[in-house]
Formats: C-alpha cells, sequence, structure tokens
C-alpha cells in the first residue's frame, strides 16, 4: 500500500475507475449479444431495436476509451449485415 498521499489517491481513483469501466464494458457485451441473438431469429423489428441498442452502446463506449473505434465500426457492420440478411428473407 502506497504511504505518499498521491499515491493513495491515485490507488483509489484507478479502481474506482477499473470497476466503472468493467461495469460499462460488461453491459456493452451483453447488447451486443442480445442484439447478436435478436438477428439469429425471425423477428426483423426486435432485431432492429436490439441493434439500435447496440449501437448506441458501441459509440458511447468509443467515445469512453473502451474499446478502439474500428472494433465498434467492425461489431456494429457485422451486426448490420445479420439484420439485412433477416430483412431479406421476409
Amino acid at each position: 500500500m502506497p504511504n505518499i498521499k498521491s499515491a493513495i489517491k491515485r490507488v483509489k481513483t484507478s479502481e474506482k475507475r477499473r470497476a466503472l469501466n468493467a461495469s460499462q464494458k460488461s453491459a456493452l457485451r451483453t447488447a451486443v449479444k442480445a442484439a447478436d441473438a435478436a438477428t439469429t431469429g425471425t423477428d426483423a423489428e426486435a432485431a432492429k431495436a436490439a441493434l439500435i441498442v447496440a449501437t448506441k452502446k458501441l459509440d458511447k463506449a468509443v467515445t469512453k476509451g473502451l474499446i478502439h473505434k474500428n472494433a465498434a465500426a467492425r461489431k456494429k457492420s457485422r451486426l448490420a449485415k445479420k439484420l439485412n440478411a433477416i430483412s431479406a428473407q421476409a
């Protein structure tokens, strides 16, 4: 454990940030999995709603620095491609 005041504060703030980042990243993964699951189904409307939520979370994660912008773009693109496949079938 650090003895210096600034180091003690740094440990506290980094622990707070770590917990917040973990929470946000978990919510992001959940949203992406939900969108992925919705696109494997047949309901295009539910899939579209899930895609909008996932896209919003991905964009937010990029601005917070949780994931790289290209990773978010790749995930959004793959989800959109699956949604388009469902829409074409219906």
